[in-house]
This record gives structure tokens, C-alpha cells and sequence, in this order.
């Protein structure tokens, strides 16, 4: 990120504060209808003091985490395998889009009473909501490994053990790493949703507690740390793709320097 770049951002989230206050001082707005920046900024630094949002943000974090990766693992293998076998693919994929259709905060009271209001609910709500973009991006970069490379390694005399670790895993991580950022906001989303509908603890919790007794600074509070939450982890799994891929990474750059020069 250059210098520019941050001194946009800067000044975007300058305007937005502004704007902010502008729209309390006109309408006259109470603190418990919509509280002022500085208000929610003291109730964070006195939540984040206490200890309770750190609290509250590692019970989220841990069933996010946990979600992305059970959902993640499940995405790959079942689209792996369907991406190899065209019979599968028509068998399977109705059903899989037809679970995808239903609304997750549909589920999610089924789920909690059939997972209890610990953990295990959550988790589970994160693994579904995270496991069709990862599936969906598994099958596509699945089959969108070089036909002829492909050929290649079979007149060489590569094993199936070969292919798979030397041409199909690297061509397909540019693009599974693509569903792994959409995978892990939603995670973020899954677990919330899961606190909504049963939990006593987690950044969901503490949002629905708030809300209840009305306190919309905390309310605030606590939507500003999820945000930080999927933000950290997104940036996180870019810094692993950029170790674990940088060709992608480099080719991407090179892609804008000859668009920039072709605009110029």
C-alpha cells in the first residue's frame, strides 16, 4: 500500500466521522438510537480494558477458525472428488446447491438443537456456510488444470501421488485460495449467526445482550471488533498465500503494470 492509497483511506473514514456527528447534531439522535463516534470509541477502550471483549472475540475466533477448517477440509475432498468423476458430479451436485439454497439463520435453530448451545452448534454453522465456496472453487480450479501438462505427466510416467503434489495442488491453490478469502469472512458470519440463536458467550452474544438492554455503544463496540475479527483473518490468509504461491501473486502485479501501461 503506497502513501496515497492510505492518505484515500484516511481521509474516506475522516469524511464518515464526520458525517456521523453531522447526522446527530441535525436530527437530534439519543445515544441509545445511534451514539456518538467518541462514545463508542470510550465503551471499546473500556470493554477492551476490562478484558470482556477479548474474552468475547476468542470464543468467536476459536469457532471461526475451527468452521473454516472443518468446512475447508470437507470443500476440497468432496470437490476433488467430484471434479474427477462426471457421475458424481450429476448425482451430487443438485443436493449440494439445494443445502446451499436454504438461509443458514433458517438451520441454525435446527442445528442448535440437535448440537446443544456449546461449541459444537457453532462450528458446524461455520462449516456449512463455508463449505460451497470452497467446494465450488475446488471443482473449477480442478478442472482447470492444463489438459496438455496433464498428458504430459502421464507420458513421463508420473504417478497419481506426482501429479497431484507436482501439477494439480499448485494449480489449483490460485483459485482455492480464492474461495478461502470468501470462506473465511463468512466463517466470521456463521459463527455470529450461531451465537445469535443460542450462546453465552462470543462477539454475537455479547451484540444481542447489548442490544437488549439497549446499550448501543456496546452494540457498537462489539460490531467494530467483528470487523477488525474478519479483516485480521482475511489479511492473514493473504500473507499465507503470498508465502505458499507468490508466482500468483507476481503474475497478478505484472497483470496491472501492463493494463496501466496499455491505458497509459
Amino acid at each position: 500500500m503506497n502513501l496515497k492509497t492510505l492518505f484515500q483511506q484516511i481521509s474516506v473514514f475522516i469524511v464518515f466521522i464526520l458525517l456521523w456527528k453531522s447526522v446527530i447534531y441535525i436530527f437530534g439522535f439519543q445515544e441509545f438510537i445511534l451514539p456518538s463516534p467518541e462514545s463508542i470509541f470510550r465503551e471499546y477502550i473500556s470493554l477492551a480494558k476490562s478484558g470482556l471483549l477479548l474474552k468475547h472475540t476468542l470464543v468467536t475466533l476459536n469457532e471461526t477458525l475451527l468452521g473454516f477448517f472443518i468446512g475447508s477440509l470437507i470443500g476440497i475432498f468432496l470437490g476433488y472428488i467430484i471434479a474427477k468423476s462426471k457421475t458424481l458430479e450429476q448425482v451430487l451436485s443438485p443436493y449440494v446447491v439445494a443445502i446451499q439454497t436454504v438461509p443458514i439463520i433458517a438451520l441454525a435453530p435446527l442445528i442448535v438443537i440437535w448440537f446443544g448451545f456449546g461449541i459444537e452448534s457453532k462450528v458446524v454453522i461455520c462449516a456449512l456456510i463455508v463449505f460451497f465456496p470452497i467446494l465450488v472453487n475446488t471443482i473449477i480450479g480442478v478442472k482447470s488444470v492444463d489438459k496438455n501438462l496433464s498428458r504430459l505427466f502421464k507420458i513421463l510416467g508420473a504417478t497419481r501421488l506426482q501429479t497431484l503434489l507436482k501439477l494439480e495442488i499448485p494449480s489449483i491453490l490460485p483459485i482455492l485460495f480464492a474461495g478461502f478469502k470468501i470462506g473465511i469472512t463468512l466463517a466470521v458470519i456463521g459463527a455470529v449467526v450461531g451465537e445469535f440463536v443460542g450462546a453465552n458467550s462470543g462477539l454475537g452474544y455479547l451484540t444481542i445482550y447489548a442490544s437488549g438492554l439497549m446499550d448501543t455503544p456496546t452494540v457498537f463496540a462489539a460490531l467494530i471488533q467483528l470487523a477488525l475479527l474478519g479483516i485480521i483473518l482475511y489479511a492473514v490468509i493473504c500473507l499465507v498465500e503470498r508465502l505458499l504461491i507468490p508466482w500468483s501473486v507476481l503474475e497478478t502485479k505484472i497483470r496491472k503494470t501492463v493494463t496501466k501501461t496499455n491505458k497509459g
